[in-house]
């Protein structure tokens, strides 16, 4: 009996060892499987440079060409974007570069699809340095929003984004509130006006010979796409007819850029958002006046008034002529060598940087709000120029949220 007792005590001592094994290992594998599936931050794939393959979601900030430079418009190739955990993100550091394989550009590279900026993206691929910066190599899925396919998935097609629409005026903002203008939500007064400076100073500065190539795209005539349409009167000419002749167009400054005596230079003097194609003539007559109601016909821009110091545009782009001089005034706020531009009450505001009358420019902000050609424009410059926004386009509101 001994014997066979001591004989199939054997068997039994393995058994309960191997499921002794098993009890051990499993709860081990189960936390393996459960890290592997979870979806990391920028801000955590950018601290886990070690080579492990992990799955990250970011909102899409620009292309990165060097360890520290993204650019944010005008966008070179589809090979390489920079994601990061809010989409006002301006600090390269904070950004993780992701690499942009052959299967995913033409759904996700920024040269096909500039409207991709600012969107949130789920990737799936090896955390390790890219352009000697944190990043992500390799991609085995990459789609819009945090939904991750597996690696046998085909890449998620991107909806056609170029022009993506603005909305109107119902649905202020859409979806770049929850995007571009993060930081500005629900905020009034200073607290808003510090934010929307801190989002739209980020943009790519063209040069003054840009700016001919620049408005020649976002002032396109909807309806001729030779011509654009000149501000003041509204007239339909040739995208080449630029120049200095008589009833050639040349680039209009709208906030005058002698009002803080900007000239020309690149910053103030060369952004789009207030840049305007005009006739010749016209742009002379205007001169450097504030902006004001009443004065005398102007005989070559029907609708337009005229007297000693101040401008009354046509009807058609009161709105619009507002809503660029409220952006200036955000823009520059005296930062990077720029004077600080304000609005004010007067209508001879000279070299001073100032620009008035601010109460007439509220009235026209809210008796002509954005139209199609306005939010188009916007889009464009924001797609393909200087990569910023004018918020007073996506939101004519926040106009009186500051100065009402």
């Amino acid at each position: 009996m001994n014997t066979k007792s001591s004989i199939r005590s054997g068997p039994r001592r393995l058994a309960m060892a191997f499921a002794l094994v098993v009890v051990l290992v499993a709860p081990v594998a189960v936390t393996a499987a459960a890290s592997a599936a979870t979806t990391l931050t920028v801000a955590q794939a950018l601290a886990a440079q070690d080579g492990r393959n992990a799955t990250v979601t970011g909102y899409v900030i620009g292309q990165p060409t060097s360890a520290t430079t993204v650019l944010r418009s005008g966008f070179t190739s589809d090979t390489a974007i920079a994601i990061a955990d809010t989409a006002a993100e301006t600090g390269a550091s904070r950004m993780l570069y992701v690499q942009v394989s052959a299967a995913y550009r033409s759904t996700f590279g920024l040269l096909t699809n500039p409207g991709l900026r600012g969107q949130r993206i789920t990737t799936t691929g090896t955390l390790t340095a890219y352009f000697s910066h944190g990043g992500l190599k390799n991609p085995t899925a990459m789609t819009l929003g945090g939904t991750t396919p597996s690696p046998s998935q085909s890449p998620t097609p991107v909806p056609t984004q170029s022009p993506t629409p603005v909305p109107t005026p119902t649905t202020p903002g859409g979806d770049y509130d929850s995007t571009y203008y993060a930081t500005a939500i629900g905020k009034s007064g200073t607290a808003l006006r510090g934010s929307l400076h801190s989002i739209i100073k980020v943009q790519t500065k063209l040069s003054y010979d840009q700016v001919w190539e620049a408005l020649r795209d976002t002032d396109q005539d909807p309806a001729n796409s030779s011509n654009v349409i000149l501000l003041y009167t509204g007239r339909s000419q040739s995208k080449t007819s630029n120049g200095g002749g008589v009833n050639d167009w040349n680039r209009e400054h709208v906030w005058a850029k002698s009002h803080g005596d900007f000239g020309t230079a690149t910053g103030p003097g060369t952004d789009v958002h207030h840049l305007r194609p005009t006739d010749v003539s016209v742009n002379s007559t205007r001169g450097n006046k504030d902006f004001d109601t009443g004065g005398s016909p102007v005989a070559e821009a029907p609708g337009c008034y005229t007297d000693a110091d101040s401008w009354e545009p046509r009807n058609a782009v009161k709105g619009d002529v507002a809503r660029m001089i409220m952006y200036m005034a955000i823009r520059y706020e005296g930062t990077d060598g720029w004077p600080n531009l304000e609005l004010n009450q007067s209508v001879n505001n000279g070299s001073a940087p100032y620009h008035g009358k601010m109460s007439v420019l509220l009235q026209w902000n809210q008796a002509d709000p954005p139209d199609t050609f306005e939010k188009r424009r916007n889009q464009r410059i924001y797609e393909r120029w200087q990569g910023n926004r004018n918020p007073f386009v996506d939101h004519p509101e926040w106009a009186t949220a500051i100065w009402g």
